[in-house]
């Protein structure tokens, strides 16, 4: 019985970037960070801020306000870096603050309203209401595919 409940859930870390607060399954978060030195690396896409040794492992860095072309501004006390890992790879993505860990039904997530002109609607799974909240859900095989063949490329 417990397995059903499991099931109709989706745990996730709510972070928030402008106004705008966005959802990603705590499945691939592997941790949250405070602003930590980046090693800028050539030739990689703006977006893309650098690298940083994050205990013996090399992880690349995107920063999500540029991915979705919303104004860049400067990292301050709120900013973070959560740290995520989707299949053979693991990247930290800088978001202007990290505010929760929820539980969502899966049912009440929906299919992301056809915005015309919205740079990072190609990026978005759906939306979900929380109470008074709504939570963007975020694909992140989309938002990182472009990373992942631009690092392998200057390997």
């Amino acid at each position: 019985m417990t397995e059903m409940v499991e099931q109709k859930e989706l745990k996730v870390i709510v972070f928030q970037l402008v106004d705008k607060e966005y959802a990603i399954s705590v499945d691939v978060v592997q941790s949250i960070e405070k602003l930590l030195s980046i090693t800028r690396v050539p030739k990689t896409p703006s977006y893309v801020r650098g690298v940083l040794n994050l205990r013996g492992v090399v992880t690349p860095i995107v920063d999500l306000r540029e991915r979705f072309g919303l104004e860049v501004k400067e990292m301050d006390e709120n900013t973070r870096i959560i740290i995520v890992t989707l299949k053979e790879y693991e990247v930290g993505l800088i978001v202007d603050a990290a505010n929760d860990v929820l539980d969502i039904s899966i049912e009440s997530i929906e299919p992301q309203p056809e915005v015309v002109g919205s740079v990072e609607s190609d990026f978005i799974l759906g939306v979900s209401k929380v109470g008074k909240r709504l939570l963007v859900m975020l694909n992140l095989t989309k938002v990182l595919e472009p990373v992942k063949r631009s690092l392998s490329d200057e390997i």
